[in-house]
């Protein structure tokens, strides 16, 4: 068995099996011209409506690249590495990097008896990235959209109803679960309407987070027969917010809750002023005050989370996993 996995950055991923249930290192999976598969990637032009304080007038645009892309800082300037690919970020035309936040799922959708690619991307689509190859030797042609949710679509197949082709399943950012029911043939699959299986979640977070445990947002699926009785039950996987039990604080210890508040709000406040020496257009530019900044900041970094780890939180996110027992197809 091999792995497949999406990514932040978009590229997927394919950890392939060996023995002993190990696997070998990651390697990005490619279309059949060669390309890494990154549904929306890539770099684009975009504007800036977060320029940097002051310099509104001059950078009107960014190039932002979404994908799996790296920050290189040098005496020479900042860079950017994607994909082979070295680009210069200035203060006129900064570059950005952002993800498509792909998940990934294998099925023969088309009946030919390989693996395609169904894919979601953060905006919600999921696309179809048919195999035009051979089971041992895949050929991935372009992708084509073949449903659309929320955001951060999550997508599984199965065949939910019974009549011999697969259906579609997609997890949504707001947490629920959407059926996409395949009225064509398992040759040749049709989607009917969207039909909600599972609604939204609670994806509250701060004071409005709950004390008790609730079914929460970002679903991510998977379909399987958990009690053996013939019927396909439902997997959720979510992440939720929950506001933990206050703790009895003597006077002194909220004394010391205080002390370290400030002190972190200082540290954030440092951080801030560190960000644009190099990033900013007054950045530094000898290797040996870039090597000083990095230092610093991440000593300031090492401090923020020490600090906030003294510090009750407000709320505790967790990623819960919830079954739904299917009664009847």
């Amino acid at each position: 068995m091999d792995i497949l996995s999406g990514s932040w950055p978009g590229e997927i991923f394919l950890f392939k099996g060996g023995p002993d249930h190990s696997f070998a290192a990651p390697e990005m999976i490619k279309d059949k011209d060669g390309k890494f598969i990154n549904i929306g990637g890539g770099i684009r032009e975009e504007r800036n409506f977060f320029p940097p304080m002051g310099e509104r007038d001059r950078a009107k645009t960014i190039t932002l690249i979404a994908g799996n892309a790296k920050f290189e800082h040098t005496p020479e300037g900042t860079f950017v590495n994607y994909h082979g690919q070295r680009l210069e970020s200035t203060p006129e035309k900064p570059i950005a990097i952002t993800g498509t936040a792909s998940a990934a799922h294998a099925a023969d959708w088309d009946g030919d008896g390989d693996y395609d690619l169904i894919v979601g991307t953060i905006r919600g689509k999921v696309y179809l990235v048919p195999n035009e190859g051979t089971p041992e030797s895949y050929a991935f042609a372009k992708e084509k959209q073949i449903a659309s949710v929320g955001s951060r679509a999550g997508p599984f197949t199965a065949d939910w109803d019974g009549d011999g082709d697969l259906d579609l399943l997609v997890g949504a950012n707001d947490g629920s679960v959407s059926l996409f029911r395949n009225t064509g043939s398992a040759k040749a699959p049709e989607l009917a309407e969207v039909v909600q299986l599972v609604p939204p979640g609670d994806s509250a977070s701060g004071a409005q987070a709950p004390k008790e445990v609730r079914r929460g947002a970002l679903s991510k699926i998977c379909v399987a027969d958990w009690n053996g009785d013939g019927l396909l039950d439902l997997l959720v996987g979510d992440r939720a917010n929950q506001k933990p039990d206050p703790p009895e604080l003597t006077p002194g210890q909220k004394a010391e809750h205080e002390r370290l508040g400030k002190e972190l709000e200082a540290a954030q406040k440092h951080y801030r002023e560190l960000s644009p020496k190099l990033y900013g257009p007054s950045r530094v530019k000898t290797e040996a005050e870039i090597e000083q900044i990095q230092r610093e900041m991440d000593e300031v970094r090492k401090r923020m989370a020490e600090l906030r780890a003294k510090l009750p939180r407000e709320y505790e996110s967790h990623g819960w996993v919830w079954l739904f027992l299917r009664k009847e197809i």
